[in-house]
């Protein structure tokens, strides 16, 4: 088992309400927001994980289209090891099992999405410490409102591997609520679902 938590970027959703014809691919958007500023989307988010922990698997779909080249070599120009989900259709879920499968041997998982440029390193730093005392669950939280990334140990591998539909690990965080953290640092609850967000 890995000793720290690795990084899981949730990086197979195709952001259809960011454009809705499909001809962008959101991820590969530059960056408006945050410490990497015109960095495309996906590279930014990578970015805040890399920095904070030894090693990152970025979770995406299959490269069968220009852009998916284009955002996996992306990926693995910043560092990230690449984990293909074949059925991302079904749902956020189906990329969590996918990481989870990809890094089983890890000490815990914490899970940013690639979709939310704007994190500072320290936010991810907080989160991984609260893992390494022991915290089953963590988020941070800035001004009251939880955020992300959230962490999750190695004892609920089970239960994130048992993940379906779209709802993520919300079904795990009902039943172990994260530990909160408050950071000073927006950009944990900035994502990015359209043109007008960026």
């Amino acid at each position: 088992m890995a000793p720290e938590p690795v990084g899981l970027l949730l990086a197979a959703g195709l952001g259809t309400r960011y454009d809705p014809t499909g001809r962008e691919l959101k991820l590969l958007a530059p960056a408006r927001r945050g410490p990497h500023l015109g960095v495309p989307m996906a590279a930014a988010a990578a970015r805040a994980l890399l920095a904070a922990m030894p090693r990152v698997t970025a979770v995406v779909r299959p490269a069968d289209s220009d852009a998916q080249h284009q955002l996996h070599a992306l990926l693995r120009s910043e560092g990230c090891t690449l984990a293909v989900c074949h059925d991302a259709d079904a749902g956020m879920s189906a990329s969590i099992v996918r990481g989870v499968q990809a890094e089983g041997r890890a000490a815990g998982w914490v899970i940013g999405l690639a979709d939310m440029p704007a994190i500072e390193v320290s936010s991810v730093r907080a989160v991984v410490g609260l893992l390494l005392e022991g915290a089953l669950t963590v988020a941070p939280m800035f001004r009251g409102q939880r955020g992300h990334p959230v962490g999750f140990a190695a004892e609920l591998r089970p239960r994130l591997l048992a993940l379906s539909g779209d709802a993520g690990a919300r079904s795990v965080l009902m039943v172990h609520p994260p530990r909160l953290i408050e950071v000073d640092d927006p950009g944990v609850l900035y994502d990015v679902d359209t043109v007008e967000e960026n």
